[in-house]
């Protein structure tokens, strides 16, 4: 039981300090621009993270694919199941459903999965973070919106990093080594960043009506172990996809998608912010739970 605690602390342990450095940028007013990098991370350090892993062959072509079938499922199972309980309690599916059914797949989700389960964990969870962030760049910007404009997925670079990182492990082809170690440090900037950037927002969130919060997060982590319990089966995920897949359904409220809510829908953003805070600390919670029994 001794080891188990100290490997579930080291898991969790250096993604929170990582967390609350970015929380001590924001304390004490230190400059910090999370446009600048959310950028940097889209468009660099996710696309060259991708890159750099799924063509080092930490995973294999189908094992990938199905992967990102399966966190498309569970994204389409939490919009129904959300959508679903929105419309009972009365909320509107506008401001809600987007963080109902995005996960924060990025923020906390590759971290935990790296130290947890090493290459191959996170070669796993870049399947979600690929689902995921096209779904932030999509649906969960067009639902505040309320307009629609396919031509969003196409403004996405991890789109394009995805499809020749699938070409060159279907094809065993190999970057040239300089541009392979460049991508590797390039795509060493999107976990430390987004931890960053995490911590900054969590501090910097205008949060209203936790009590909402607070029951809308302790149903998203029912529906999610629910969802995780069925597809893991259906999908008959064991060892290391077992994991990661149960991992990234625990995880909490997208942040991103708090952008999109207070630019197009700011009556709600304070409620949503709530949401999302209460989401992230009941994962603190649960996540060593989760470790220590289930994965």
């Amino acid at each position: 039981m001794n080891e188990l605690l100290v490997h579930v602390a080291d898991v969790i342990a250096p993604v929170l300090l990582c967390v609350l450095a970015g929380y001590g940028l924001a304390l004490f007013r230190l400059p910090f621009d999370n446009k600048i990098v959310g950028s940097l991370v889209a468009n660099i350090g996710y696309p060259a993270l991708i890159l750099s892993h799924l063509a080092g062959q930490h995973i294999e072509f189908g094992a990938f694919v199905q992967m990102i079938g399966a966190a498309a499922a569970s994204v389409a199972a939490f919009a129904v199941i959300g959508a679903a309980f929105l419309k009972i309690i009365g909320l509107p599916l506008r401001a809600f459903l987007s963080p109902m059914m995005l996960n924060n797949v990025g923020n906390i989700g590759l971290p935990v999965a790296a130290l947890a389960f090493g290459p191959a964990g996170l070669a796993y969870s870049i399947a979600f973070v690929v689902v995921v962030l096209v779904g932030i760049f999509t649906i969960g910007m067009w639902l505040p919106m309320g307009r629609v404009n396919l031509r969003d997925i196409l403004r996405q670079p991890v789109v394009y990093a995805v499809i020749i990182a699938l070409v060159m492990m279907a094809t065993d082809a190999k970057a040239p080594a300089p541009v392979g170690k460049a991508l590797d440090i390039l795509g060493g900037l999107a976990i430390p960043l987004m931890l960053l950037t995490l911590g900054h927002t969590l501090a910097t969130l205008k949060v209203g009506h936790l009590w909402r919060g607070a029951y809308l997060a302790v149903f998203h982590i029912a529906m999610a172990v629910a969802v995780a319990w069925g597809l893991v089966h259906l999908f008959g995920f064991t060892g290391t996809a077992r994991g990661v897949f149960i991992l990234q359904c625990l995880m909490p409220v997208s942040v991103a998608v708090y952008l999109w809510i207070d630019m197009y829908d700011p009556d709600h953003a304070q409620e949503v912010a709530g949401f999302i805070l209460v989401s992230t600390l009941m994962t603190v919670a649960v996540l060593p739970l989760a470790l220590a029994f289930w994965i």
